[in-house]
């Protein structure tokens, strides 16, 4: 067997210890379909400027396919001696069609194959992993309608702020992983360029055609200038930051719902399912999906850096350093996929703890927002306003009352024109229900967005 990889010019076989070091078969496996995909397309394209007969790129096709079941089926070992899984393809063709299958790397390099078949590989991920964002926005859209007119706390430093519809609540996260979709689309865009044919730095004196085989592969367009393929892994890092991206919301998401499902808090009833016991403790319902959620979002951050330093100081064009873009890479896509599909579940199957939700909705004082706002427009300066709520919350945590407990004489210590209207802005309800502005937790515009969000998502995906 001869190593295509290797070439006439050395006089001495590579050492055991540098073939077990260089190899990227073990985990650049992964590309296998794509590189099938991109050498058929690139032996048509032969073809097609005379280089193969139809004859010969169909039997190369043939003998691809073949290949690619063989090595998916385990029937054909991967050898590292072949180094990548692009050579031991390449060699199982020459060994079934001798020098036909030698013809075949005619006007590439394996710089700009990597390339290619990364690039596909990424935009199948990406497509995969949008999908997933979908799912996770439906199913807080689900909760939207089981949820509507619920109201709970929003928080400000962890400390309870003002009421808002729980349906507003899910919206933010939908909003949040909207904008993870539309980083992944901009970001599929610079993915979706064909490298190919840009061979090893300078490109090719064959006449190739790789409009066509950038088409036959799905491409929008092709790469433009040959050095800059054979260095280029921004598609690498852009994605990976995307994904970052996404782990980052997970990961709050994650730490919130873990937070309220604490005694202390009890706001939500988790599903066993998605939940462990203790080896010691037998009352323990340990939320470990969260909390692996939360953990694995730091692999994926991690991942993101080592591609930053990977690529930092490298000079035109390629580099075998690129080769250790791959685990980083595929480490995350599949790291962030498990995550969003666990995540899709848990969301539809929690409950929230309505009872306890609901006595504990009068604690905080989380109408002092609206009683300002409401001396705000009847006259009041907003700094006035603002001094003259705090001192009757500090009245009321006093006395340890609500706000709508204090006496109408209380009120007009710090108002003498107030009447017995200030009290239809007390309490969360009427708090919540005193909301008018755009993109507020008021009633009818939560239900504005809702209906938005439900035609948007409701079968176009977008």
């Amino acid at each position: 067997m001869e190593s295509p990889s290797h070439g006439g010019v050395f006089n001495k076989p590579t050492d055991k210890l540098v073939v077990k070091f260089t190899e990227s078969v073990s985990f650049d496996r992964h590309l296998l379909a794509h590189d099938i995909d991109g050498s058929i397309a690139h032996a048509e394209m032969l073809h097609s400027i005379g280089v193969l007969t139809q004859e010969e790129s169909e039997q190369i096709a043939s003998e691809l396919l073949k290949i690619r079941q063989e090595i998916e089926e385990e029937t054909l070992k991967l050898s590292i001696d072949l180094e990548d899984i692009h050579m031991n393809v390449e060699q199982a063709l020459i060994d079934r069609l001798g020098d036909l299958g030698r013809k075949l790397h005619t006007g590439r390099s394996r710089n700009d194959q990597v390339s290619t078949d990364m690039r596909m590989w990424v935009r199948n991920a990406i497509d995969h992993i949008d999908k997933c964002l979908y799912d996770v926005q439906r199913a807080f859209l689900s909760r939207c309608t089981k949820d509507a007119d619920f109201i709970i706390p929003a928080y400000t430093h962890m400390q309870r702020a003002q009421p808002v519809l729980a349906a507003h609540y899910w919206l933010a996260f939908i909003e949040k992983f909207h904008r993870d979709r539309r980083r992944l689309a901009s970001c599929r865009k610079r993915v979706n360029i064909c490298s190919l044919g840009s061979a090893a730095v300078a490109g090719t004196s064959i006449p190739i055609d790789r409009e066509m085989v950038a088409a036959k592969l799905g491409f929008e367009s092709v790469a433009r200038n040959s050095v800059d393929v054979s260095s280029d892994r921004d598609f690498v890092l852009e994605t990976a930051f995307a994904l970052t991206m996404i782990a980052e919301h997970l990961s709050a998401w994650a730490e919130e719902w873990i937070i309220w499902s604490t005694a202390e808090f009890n706001f939500l009833k988790l599903p066993e399912e998605f939940c462990t016991g203790s080896s010691i403790m037998p009352q323990k319902i340990n939320p470990d999906v969260l909390e692996l959620i939360r953990g694995k979002s730091a692999r994926v951050i991690g991942n993101l850096q080592t591609l930053l330093v990977l690529m930092k100081g490298l000079p035109l064009a390629y580099n075998r350093d690129m080769q250790e873009d791959k685990p980083a890479l595929f480490d995350s896509v599949r790291t962030v996929k498990d995550c969003l599909s666990l995540a899709a579940l848990m969301i539809e199957q929690t409950e929230l703890r309505r009872e306890q939700i609901q006595k504990r909705l009068d604690t905080g004082y989380l109408d002092a927002t609206s009683l300002m706002e409401f001396l705000i427009r009847r006259g009041t300066p907003q700094r006035q306003a603002h001094h003259a709520v705090g001192s009757l919350v500090r009245r009321a945590m006093d006395q340890q009352v609500r706000l709508e407990d204090l006496t109408l004489e209380e009120f007009k210590s710090v108002d003498a024109s107030l009447d017995y209207t200030v009290y239809n802005v007390l309490g969360v309800k009427n708090a919540v229900e005193a909301f008018v502005s755009y993109g507020s937790t008021a009633p009818a515009e939560v239900q504005r967005q809702v209906k938005f969000w439900k035609e948007r998502l409701s079968s176009s995906q977008s």
